[in-house]
């Protein structure tokens, strides 16, 4: 018989609501324009030539002008309205492989929360906000200080894209 071993790991984890001050139309579209859809095809080009990691980092400066690329999203707001559900909601896998791949090289657990999930919804007052858990407090978890770092790089990275969607964003971010 075989022992097992379970690392169990308790972590106090922030989450960023924030109002973007317009319609949940308007902000998606901007998100979803600011946040590019990650080339798939140009990645697969990328495994199938072997190509250089610089290579793969200039791909992704480019396929993401302001940090991030979108790996997956859908309309959640569209399934629960079928039951009944008030209110618009998309949800996204927000992220960068290559800020990852610097996470990753210490311990693959964190692709537990690479990329980023998001979402942009209205709250019960119609608010059109944005949400995600910080990414400091989920990578701070894992207990290595160059993980932790990245952690709180993306952080500023987040700020930086709520500026660049014209959301007013507070100090305390």
């Amino acid at each position: 018989m075989s022992t097992q071993n379970i690392a169990s790991v308790s972590h106090e984890v922030v989450r960023w609501s924030i109002d973007t001050g317009t319609s949940f139309e308007d902000f998606r579209d901007r998100y979803e324009a600011a946040v590019p859809v990650l080339d798939l095809d140009r990645m697969a080009r990328h495994r199938a030539e072997h190509a250089t990691w610089d290579t793969v980092l200039a791909a992704a400066t480019e396929n993401a002008p302001h940090g991030f690329m979108r790996f997956w999203s859908t309309d959640v707001g569209g399934l629960m309205q079928l039951a009944g559900g008030a209110g618009s909601c998309a949800a996204y896998l927000m992220g960068n492989h290559t800020i990852a791949e610097r996470m990753y090289r210490h311990d693959p657990a964190v692709m537990l929360h690479a990329p980023l999930r998001t979402t942009i919804h209205q709250d019960r007052q119609g608010v059109t906000r944005f949400s995600l858990d910080q990414p400091s407090t989920l990578f701070a978890s894992f207990g290595v200080p160059e993980i932790a770092a990245v952690g709180r790089e993306l952080d500023r990275k987040v700020v930086d894209l709520l500026r660049v969607l014209d959301v007013p964003v507070l100090p305390q971010l």
